[in-house]
């Protein structure tokens, strides 16, 4: 059994509002959100497995935590590939539940987090990659793993994605944090054509030393990749190469990655 905590504090660590609870507990804040305000996940145990809703428009994210959690309520910038209705107002719902044993070793899509952060932090699956175009939020490689398949548009959501700045040796890797099987990933590339191009060919690099190429092509829907099991804690997209087409811009929506965690 796990005691779980909820926090909101502002940007000197003054607490806003607090609850805890064994195994779940929920949180309804009464506050707008002021920049440097964050919220707290704290857990007595740690490496489990949790459902956390940071936020009631967000939705709730699947999550390993190896630690306590700290989310960083975004601003400007920072929240434009987020929805508009995203911790917005003055009411809002948060909790954590540790998963149940069914949920944790069910079949579905490992590399969802629409929890995930840019930046370093104790709670999976994460997203990094060698580039995002220009630094900005709505090209993070975080938008490829937010569950938001829309990729006819590019910028703001529902349009946000992974960019790479016309660089070819960008890469993009999903870290789960603990061990996973998959045999099947997922690809959305964005599909904005003229405005872009698309990747002919791309690699997928397993944390076990494998790889493997697959051919794509020109397509707004998902291309759907299958290989043998693997026991991996982390994938990496790379090797991309484009299309020989005009545009510059190849792009990835989403990124899902499909299995069930190692028992």
């Amino acid at each position: 059994m796990a005691i779980l905590a909820l926090k909101v504090l502002d940007k000197d660590s003054n607490t806003i509002c607090v609850s805890s609870g064994e195994d779940f507990v929920d949180l309804v804040c009464t506050h707008t959100y002021e920049e440097g305000d964050r919220i707290v996940l704290e857990s007595s145990e740690k490496n489990i497995h949790v459902n956390l809703q940071v936020d009631d428009a967000l939705g709730v994210a699947f999550v390993y935590i190896t630690d306590n959690v700290s989310y960083q309520i975004p601003f400007g910038e920072k929240r434009i590939n987020m929805s508009p209705k995203v911790f917005s107002g003055n009411k809002h719902y948060i909790y954590a539940e540790v998963a149940r044993e069914d949920e944790v070793f069910a079949y579905r899509n490992l590399a969802l987090n629409p929890a995930d952060q840019h930046c370093d932090v104790p709670c999976f699956p994460h997203a990094t990659a060698n580039v995002e175009t220009r630094g900005e939020s709505v090209f993070a490689a975080k938008n490829a793993i937010d569950g938001v398949r829309a990729n006819l548009s590019h910028g703001e959501w529902p349009y946000e994605s992974w960019g790479i700045n016309r660089q070819d040796d960008a890469t993009m890797k999903v870290d789960f944090g603990r061990m996973i099987e998959t045999d099947k990933v997922v690809l959305y590339t964005r599909s904005d054509f003229p405005h872009d191009n698309w990747w002919q060919q791309i690699t997928l690099r397993f944390s076990d030393g494998t790889e493997q190429e697959f051919k794509l092509t020109k397509s707004c829907r998902g291309h759907v990749l299958t290989f043998p099991k693997k026991q991996i804690c982390w994938i990496e997209l790379c090797n991309l190469i484009k299309a020989d087409d005009p545009s510059p811009f190849p792009a990835l929506s989403q990124i899902e990655v499909y299995g069930k965690v190692v028992k």
